[in-house]
């Protein structure tokens, strides 16, 4: 029994054939870690080193386990890499708190080189969103095809609200099923089992039992999630040669229409596509047709 199914949720593969989700084979990716701008780096491989390359870049206070649903499905296409940013996951933290999103970009320039990622499709969600259209635009010839999804130079307010309320006091809790029951509330799109699930891989349990999250949370540090930059982010879109895809969860609270409709706008060979049925956390509240939107995109047939 896994880790998970002790704790009331589901197996990977169970729970992503009751999400929907189909794919060839049960396999489970391997993890390593690399050096790389100075910190140590964790990432999950899917194999298939001989097919195209996919780095997958996760939110804020994720990790690439956020991922899992979408590398199963689609590891038989690709040679799919999912990183865990600095602070979050299982890969190191900054000491200085250095999280802006010039950190995360040398970070991935790095990360690349040191795994022999020379070009690439780099897709990422919200702050991952932000890191991947900010390297895109200072890496140029390294991303053969870019995915931003949910994210934007404008982010409404009503969105980072959201996450505030979501994230304050938990720093430290005493129960697994506490939050649990705070996340369905948050995010009420997910069955429990999926929750109970994902959230073990953003999670660790303190030596008192008690538990607290994987990623950086302390206090005063900054943070570029996406949206902070307005003007520096719009000219970095607009220099954007490379094919896009900008996907919105069509109930998103976080990218509005209007914004999203701009870069589409802005950013030349580029695609707009929203996923119904989905907020912020597009790929996990709605796998299956998020799949299908990316899949249109790179003209993947299952």
């Amino acid at each position: 029994m896994t880790t998970a199914e002790a704790m009331g949720g589901m197996s990977l593969f169970d729970a992503a054939r009751a999400a929907g989700i189909t794919f060839s084979t049960e396999i489970t990716p391997e993890d390593h870690f690399v050096q790389a701008n100075g910190l140590r780096l964790h990432y999950r491989d899917w194999g298939n080193r001989d097919k195209p390359r996919m780095l997958l870049l996760h939110g804020g206070a994720q990790a690439a386990h956020s991922w899992d649903f979408f590398a199963l499905a689609m590891r038989d296409h690709f040679h799919i890499i999912a990183l865990d940013q600095r602070g979050h996951g299982d890969s190191e933290w900054s000491e200085a708190g250095d999280y802006d999103t010039a950190f995360h970009v040398a970070d991935i320039h790095a990360f690349t080189e040191a795994i022999g990622f020379e070009r690439f499709l780099l897709m990422g969600l919200s702050m991952g969103g932000r890191n991947a259209y900010s390297f895109t635009a200072t890496h140029p010839a390294q991303v053969e095809r870019l995915i931003v999804i949910d994210v934007g130079p404008d982010i409404l307010a009503e969105g980072r609200q959201h996450i505030r309320e979501f994230l304050e006091g938990t720093e430290t809790f005493d129960s697994f099923d506490w939050l649990v029951e705070r996340v369905r509330r948050y995010n009420p799109r997910r069955p429990e089992a999926q929750i109970r699930g994902s959230l073990l891989n953003n999670l660790k349990q303190l030596p008192d039992g008690s538990w607290t999250w994987k990623h950086d949370r302390r206090r005063g540090i900054r943070r570029d999630r996406g949206g902070e930059m307005t003007e520096e982010a719009w000219a970095e879109l607009a220099s954007i040669t490379a094919p896009t895809l900008i996907i919105r969860g069509a109930e998103s609270n976080m990218l509005s229409r209007e914004t999203a409709a701009k870069m589409h706008r802005m950013v030349p060979h580029s695609h707009l596509a929203e996923v119904p049925r989905a907020g912020h956390l597009v790929q996990g509240d709605n796998p299956v047709d998020f799949e299908r939107v990316v899949r249109a995109f790179l003209g993947c047939e299952r």
